[in-house]
């Protein structure tokens, strides 16, 4: 590993990204375990699963502190657990268990907890960028340092919401960065066929401070977001990252065959080649931080953490029906 920084610098750097791989591989262990829940049919409803995406939820919340806010979509359940969700009450939540975040009645799309500042996910396309602007511009008010960052798609990008939101934000120098996760797919279409010119240039003309990023590379997504973040953090107003990535499955769970929107040769070239996780660890080996054994413990631990969480859920208790009318807001 060749660096100039000092020994302290190195040993925080290095802890830094051996948490961020296991974060990763903790987010793919947990969908995958998602996956087969719905094939088993124990899982209510439907689920989008993030597995191929997991380089952009982790490198951003690497980037913030346990206090700072984050709003979430649909696609949400890597944003949960990287700013520090835990998979047993996550588990819960999908089956619809009181233990679960939101006592099982929030389901995959819209689960929050606000212990770890997330201000919840939101089945609605950018349904979550005016609470994630009033959440920023509630920290400037009160003075406390914090920030927000608002995670969304790149069919976002057709929702008025975004604009008006982004245009408040400028005007009061709001701590708030949006996140877009350019998969390449607004459900079942191409994103060129419904967004039109330039991406960033949407952001530019409000004046934030924007950047695009390989979003397959954990690395460059933190060093970035790291940046946007100090830079919201002290002041100087709200950021815009542009992520490039891809989901490796459907648009949900029972998106099975896509062959009629995209191809299998597409699939398997991002997998086999832009991997986040396969690559990022190739690059710990090669420095060597670390070698394929440990990361092959990685994997073997977070699984049967995985089974142990989804035990816990299945064997939950369902809310009582005298439930049924609290924690009901419309």
């Amino acid at each position: 590993m060749t660096t100039s920084a000092q020994p302290k610098e190195i040993s925080e750097k290095v802890d830094l990204w051996l948490r961020m791989y296991r974060q990763m591989v903790a987010i793919r262990q947990f969908e995958g375990q998602v996956n087969e829940l719905y094939t088993r049919a124990l899982m209510p409803g439907l689920a989008h699963l993030y597995i191929g995406e997991e380089a952009v939820a982790v490198g951003v919340c690497e980037s913030l502190k346990l206090t700072d806010y984050i709003t979430s979509t649909h696609r949400g359940h890597g944003h949960c657990l990287a700013k520090g969700a835990s998979p047993d009450r996550m588990f819960a939540e999908l089956l619809g268990k009181e233990a679960g975040y939101c006592k099982g009645k929030g389901g995959s799309m819209h689960i929050a907890d606000p212990a770890t500042g997330n201000l919840g996910a939101n089945a609605i396309v950018c349904g979550s960028a005016g609470i994630a602007t009033g959440a920023a511009f509630s920290a400037q008010r009160l003075g406390n340092g914090r920030v927000a960052v608002c995670f969304f798609g790149e069919g976002a990008l057709g929702q008025g919401v975004l604009y008006e939101e982004m245009n408040l934000a400028q005007l009061f120098k709001l701590p708030v960065i949006y996140v877009c996760e350019n998969n390449l797919y607004t459900e079942y279409t191409h994103y060129s066929e419904t967004t039109a010119g330039d991406i960033l240039m949407r952001a530019t003309a409000f004046g934030l401070d924007a950047a695009s990023v390989d979003g397959q590379d954990v690395r460059a997504v933190h060093g970035i977001a790291q940046r946007l973040v100090d830079r919201a953090r002290h002041g100087d107003g709200p950021g815009f990252l542009l992520c490039n990535t891809y989901r490796y499955h459907g648009h949900h769970v029972g998106d099975i065959n896509r062959e009629y929107y995209r191809s299998k040769a597409e699939e398997q070239k991002w997998k086999t080649e832009r991997d986040p996780i396969t690559n990022f660890g190739k690059w710990l080996i090669d420095e060597k931080i670390t070698d394929a054994a440990a990361l092959d413990q990685v994997q073997v631990e977070l699984e049967a953490e995985m089974k142990k969480a989804v035990a816990f859920a299945i064997a939950a208790a369902y809310p009582s029906v005298d439930e049924v009318e609290q924690d009901v807001y419309a």
